[in-house]
């Protein structure tokens, strides 16, 4: 199980550190990821790390302002938001991935997703 947390309303420029805890099962092999959706919208790709953490990708319009990063120790994926703008406004989910050594930017590539927590940047 995954769990998001850290989500909420912020103003424009605000920061933000989103959680994800994983339960249940130990994901340190595996691929993890951040991915972001609004109402009728598809899902889109945030960040993503690899289980070394020597290896990150992140969406070009996240790049500079947002930081993806684990502990695999706690089981914990995080990412770190900065200058947020409006358009960064959305529910924000962690997956896992067990097919892939490598950060992916597909959804497919992803096994398990968390609940989501609504990020709301305020202009």
């Amino acid at each position: 199980r995954l769990a998001e947390s850290g989500g909420g309303l912020v103003q424009t420029g605000g920061s933000l550190r989103l959680s994800c805890a994983a339960s249940g099962r130990t994901f340190s092999p595996y691929v993890m990821g951040w991915f972001r959706q609004n109402p009728g919208s598809e899902r889109e790709f945030v960040a993503a790390i690899n289980w070394a953490a020597d290896s990150m990708a992140y969406a070009n319009s996240m790049k500079g302002r947002f930081t993806v990063s684990r502990d695999n120790a706690k089981n914990t994926l995080y990412l770190q938001m900065n200058n947020l703008k409006p358009e960064d406004t959305a529910m924000y989910y962690c997956a896992a991935s067990q097919k892939y050594t490598l950060p992916s930017l597909s959804a497919r590539a992803y096994d398990y997703w968390g609940q989501g927590t609504q990020v709301t940047v305020s202009s």
